[in-house]
């Protein structure tokens, strides 16, 4: 994390970047990371090499010594000017790895050419292309209420490996809380029907409620809450594929990012503070409920307090692919961790219209039986 002095003025687009580059030296090809393992491989003639093993240990970084030095948001930093060394293409980007748009040579930038939060850790690709591909054919073939025809889709029309940064979050916190307990009680309550023109009286048990005031203290740690940290992604979507089984997640190292794209932050670690705030707070709120006790509870205002405060910038790994049904583009993300599958799908209007049907006519045959025996 750069601070103080060590913040550099924004990257001019024309500047070249420092870049790593990854030649094999069985072929002269390329060697990239190889999803599943620990090591890069050529994809031509198979040679092999591991990451070079590092006594890095993943650092957080204490958020209010961070917020105290003012930074340039990285809305403000300039692009990456990558010189390829197999053709001596450039390409301009915001991406912190990518390929040459000329000879596809993978392209990294150098850690020290960064002038945004580096990452401290990263979470290497777990599942391949292979393996991708059959997570979204099932995928394809378990989709309720799809046209028949879209099982037949087999393949994507392409499929990208893709690095997306979020930040995660530690604290300590402690809160104060004002609210209400609530506990059940039984009334024998009194009424009267109409059997046959006549009035008859019967009883029936009714639940009523006690609410008594409360107050309290209650302290939750959190750890590694994760948030996004860039818009080029649904929050909901990256969301959805989780969880993440960030306990694998690895000392950041340029050799990871080879032969995939890593997208560059967008969301300040303000904003994604404020977010994991907002989720800390629905845990607190439970833990809030669980004080108070009582058969229901009400939480009228809470106030938190949060030390020891870290955060750390991670890359994450997904595949985003696409394929083609009825002359339209639909969009499939797949998490690379853990092979889960979000995406886009079409509905076919006739299988809903006939399950509606068929609950309708369950219903029917049910008051039909109700009335004829009753």
């Amino acid at each position: 994390m750069r601070t103080g002095e060590e913040r550099a003025e924004p990257r001019m687009s024309d500047e070249a970047t420092t870049t790593q580059h990854y030649p094999c030296p069985g072929c002269g090809a390329r060697i990239e990371f190889a999803p599943g393992s620990t090591g890069l491989r050529c994809p031509y003639c198979g040679y092999e090499q591991e990451v070079a093993p590092t006594d890095e240990v993943i650092e957080e970084h204490d958020f209010d010594e961070w917020a105290a030095v003012p930074s340039k948001p990285v809305a403000q930093v300039g692009k990456y000017v990558y010189t390829c060394t197999g053709c001596g293409a450039r390409t301009e980007t915001n991406d912190l790895s990518d390929r040459c748009d000329f000879c596809a040579a993978p392209i990294v930038v150098d850690p020290s050419a960064l002038e945004t939060i580096a990452p401290e850790a990263v979470l290497p690709f777990g599942v391949d292309r292979s393996r991708a591909r059959d997570s979204f054919r099932r995928w394809v073939r378990s989709r309720r209420f799809a046209p028949g025809a879209l099982k037949k889709v087999a393949s994507t029309e392409k499929m990208d490996g893709t690095y997306l940064p979020h930040w995660t979050f530690d604290a300590r916190t402690t809160t104060e809380y004002i609210g209400q307990r609530g506990e059940h009680y039984w009334v024998t309550e009194t009424y009267t029907t109409m059997v046959d023109g006549r009035p008859q009286t019967h009883t029936r048990q009714v639940m009523r409620t006690h609410w008594y005031p409360a107050a309290g203290i209650v302290r939750r740690d959190f750890d590694d809450v994760l948030v996004p940290a860039t818009t080029r992604l649904p929050a909901k979507q990256l969301d959805d594929l989780g969880p993440w089984e960030l306990t694998k997640a690895r000392p950041f190292q340029p050799d990871y990012l080879s032969g995939f794209r890593t997208l560059r932050y967008d969301i300040e670690p303000e904003a994604g503070l404020r977010d994991a705030k907002t989720r800390m707070r629905s845990t607190i709120t439970k833990d809030c409920r669980a004080d108070i006790g009582g058969d229901e509870q009400r939480v009228a205002s809470m106030s938190t307090r949060y030390d020891d405060l870290l955060f750390k910038l991670v890359l994450l790994p997904l595949w985003i692919a696409a394929y083609v049904y009825a002359g339209r583009t639909w969009q499939v993300v797949i998490n690379a961790n853990t092979g889960e599958v979000i995406g886009e799908r079409p509905y076919s209007k006739l299988k809903i219209a006939l399950a509606v049907l068929a609950v309708v006519a369950t219903i029917a045959a049910a008051i039909g039986l109700y009335q004829l025996f009753s």
